[in-house]
């Protein structure tokens, strides 16, 4: 009787579990939280976080957009400075009023510094912003009976009246037109870059107070590296840059490609043979001689080792090697 009690209890608790295992497969088909079958005695069994609503985190906090992310096209604004661009004679300029398609114009700003607009003329725009001018605008037709809104928008399409001078041993020499402060190294590369004969300290002669100018000394390459860090001379309308011939250095004797070349800045005499293309079969770096005018304009020869610096016109010749 004993061993038939105990059986049947057996059979007993495999159709309670296999009724469990189908109770929780059910609620887990509805979607309703499942207690973890790992909850040790006593404890509480830990919450299904609920799904987060569309737009907000699961800590209900505002999703924030990624930093660096691409904005939306369209959606940005203007290049830095063109905002505070002051429109000038020469600029030509790209006129519309909303809703009013027939009012579309496209000119160029007159040496007075005013625009022909459709129904109301003349109008002076020199010297504004284009946030400035437009607001102009539209009180011209309003005052003018024309409309009783007038919502103007300008757009520069030729940057004329803001301009620097870029001359000496550049690509392009010239006149460049602006739309901002601009450093050296821009506006230098608008004129093409620097040629292989340029010089890379450069002169720059800006406008002053009270109509003086100022000319200074700038090289180019440290102020390349200034604009990283925001700190490089920035140009405004009638600064003129000059780039000036490098100067120069002369090496003779043997080396495959004697002649005259641009001098680096702190070139030492074997960087020098490397310019001028390296030793000959019969050429030695013994005993090579450099020739220095000095100040009182004699000039003076030494023996020259690898490591010296050059000056320029300094004259390097390279002696025959005897074996």
């Amino acid at each position: 009787m004993a061993r038939a009690a105990a059986f049947v209890q057996s059979i007993v608790a495999v159709v309670l579990l296999g009724l469990g295992s189908v109770a929780a497969l059910a609620q887990s088909s509805s979607g309703a939280p499942v207690p973890s079958t790992g909850t040790a005695p006593g404890q509480s069994t830990p919450a299904v976080p609920a799904p987060a609503a569309p737009g907000r985190s699961v800590i209900e906090k505002p999703m924030q957009p990624m930093v660096g992310a691409a904005a939306p096209s369209g959606a940005g604004g203007p290049s830095q400075g063109v905002e505070d661009y002051r429109i000038g004679a020469g600029d030509v300029l790209r006129i519309s009023v909303f809703n009013q398609p027939d009012m579309l114009t496209e000119v160029e700003v007159s040496e007075a510094g005013t625009v022909a607009m459709p129904l109301v003329g003349e109008v002076a725009v020199g010297g504004m912003t284009r946030v400035d001018a437009a607001k102009a605008l539209g009180e011209s037709l309003k005052r003018g009976g024309f409309l009783k809104e007038a919502d103007v928008v300008i757009r520069v399409l030729e940057y004329r009246s803001q301009q620097v001078s870029v001359l000496g041993e550049v690509a392009k020499p010239g006149r460049y037109a602006i739309s901002r402060p601009s450093t050296v190294a821009e506006v230098i590369a608008l004129a093409g870059g620097i040629t292989p004969k340029g010089g890379h300290v450069v002169t720059v002669v800006q406008a002053g107070a009270n109509g003086q100018t100022r000319s200074q000394e700038v090289n180019v390459d440290e102020q390349i590296n200034a604009g990283a860090s925001g700190k490089a001379l920035l140009l405004r309308a009638g600064d003129t840059v000059t780039v000036p011939s490098a100067p120069v250095f002369y090496i003779y004797g043997e080396v495959r490609q004697p002649g005259a070349y641009p001098l680096a800045a702190n070139m030492t005499v074997m960087q020098a043979l490397s310019v001028g293309g390296g030793l000959t079969v019969r050429g030695t770096e013994r005993g090579i001689r450099l020739e220095r005018r000095a100040s009182d304009g004699k000039v003076q020869a030494y023996s020259a080792r690898a490591s010296d610096r050059l000056q320029p016109n300094d004259v390097l010749r390279i002696p025959e090697g005897w074996f």
